[in-house]
């Protein structure tokens, strides 16, 4: 299934995470299937997030999205996110 990797750094993890969970709505909607959060055990609020698509098309228009840039940018302490689109190697 083809995947969306965002990694980022925010400011705060709590009000992330409560903004992530507000997100889930518009990212359902839109085909995510499932939401993974990692973080670095040596820096708590950078952020790895993988979201499972259930279509490469879908998950590519999310990543292009109002949606997703209002979401990333919402907390002007975030800094820029890293945004990779992924799908299942044969």
């Amino acid at each position: 299934m083809p995947a969306l990797l965002i990694r980022q750094r925010v400011s705060d993890y709590d009000r992330w995470l409560r903004a992530f969970a507000d997100q889930a709505h518009a990212r359902t909607a839109n085909g995510c299937q499932d939401a993974h959060i990692y973080r670095n055990p040596d820096d708590p609020n950078e952020t790895i997030v993988i979201l499972i698509w259930d279509s490469l098309v879908r998950a590519r228009l999310f990543a292009q999205s109002d949606d997703l840039l209002d979401a990333l940018h919402h907390d002007p302490g975030n800094h820029s996110p890293e945004i990779w689109l992924l799908e299942d190697a044969p």
